[in-house]
């Protein structure tokens, strides 16, 4: 190829990333504007697009010695990351068919985004209001991969795993509900202190009780012991539920006492008992009848 020709091919190939970088420019621009004029329909369209473009100039490798490279690279970041926002920005205040549209859209565009980690307690709820509810396990499974510790995908998995006796599930996700709280107390930067604490005030007592129960039916008395205990002042609110656990932390506690020959731990069991006899419910007769029994062991130990 002569002088002529290569010369042409370099304009070529200038040409197209300067229209290249133009289009991104102008996407992104509109998508502002379709955020600012609330325009579902053009946000929908545009963040894809945008994204798309930004992620494609991002592929190519960056030129070294370009002074500007770092600022094109920060600036391609942004731009994703708006392309993310954009769509969680409308759907938290749109009508619950909308939110589905919007959200299963940056979930296709982005299922790692730190955008759709905020999005998933409006999307099971607007998924379950429109009809879909059938799809919310599956979505659920699918998002709790990319996203461990999303306080709204634990709290459903949990509750959907113990009402079909999936106990091992079940256990799973009670053990990271509770390591959650446990490890982030204060809320994360971005989440209302109020929204995470009523999360985690209606999720973990739950948790507690649900592990606890679970880790007595299968005699590890020690882990049983520990989490029926943590979980009584959210277990006290409804009489079956307090009846149960102090009936369990009865039993959890003479076996350990019996054990281990801990007079302490067999005098914890006949206060659990004595405790759970007089919850009305359906664990009170034997809760009682236990309570003689363990007395009567606890007084034969030194």
């Amino acid at each position: 190829m002569n002088r002529c020709g290569l010369l042409m091919a370099a304009l070529l190939v200038a040409g197209a990333a300067v229209a290249a970088a133009g289009d991104l420019d102008t996407n992104y621009q509109d998508l502002q504007d379709a955020v600012t004029k609330n325009d579902v329909a053009a946000v929908k369209k545009l963040a894809p697009e945008t994204s798309a473009l930004a992620r494609q100039e991002l592929a190519k490798p960056a030129d070294a010695a370009d002074p500007d490279a770092k600022t094109r690279l920060e600036y391609l970041h942004s731009v994703d990351t708006y392309a993310d926002y954009a769509l969680l920005k409308l759907a938290v205040q749109a009508e619950p068919a909308v939110q589905v549209e919007l959200i299963a859209t940056l979930e296709k565009q982005n299922p790692k985004s730190k955008y759709l980690d905020q999005a998933y307690g409006f999307y099971l709820a607007a998924l379950a209001k429109t009809g879909a509810a059938a799809k919310v396990p599956e979505v659920a499974d699918k998002a709790i991969a990319n996203f461990p510790q999303n306080p709204d995908l634990l709290i459903y998995l949990v509750n959907y795993a113990a009402n079909h006796g999936q106990t091992d599930r079940e256990l799973t996700f009670a053990t990271r509900i509770i390591a959650l709280w446990n490890s982030h107390p204060k809320a994360p930067e971005g989440v209302p202190a109020a929204e995470w604490d009523g999360k985690r005030d209606i999720s973990l007592g739950p948790a507690y009780y649900m592990a606890g129960m679970i880790y007595a039916s299968r005699a590890r008395w020690m882990d049983a012991d520990q989490n029926l205990r943590a979980s009584l002042s959210y277990a006290k609110n409804n009489p079956t539920t307090n009846g149960n656990a102090l009936l369990q932390l009865g039993v959890a506690n003479y076996n350990i006492g019996k054990a281990t020959m801990n007079k302490a731990r067999m005098l914890d069991a006949v206060k659990f008992s004595q405790q759970a006899a007089a919850v009305p419910g359906p664990a009170a007769q034997q809760a009682w009848h236990n309570a003689q029994v363990m007395k009567a062991e606890a007084d034969k130990m030194r």
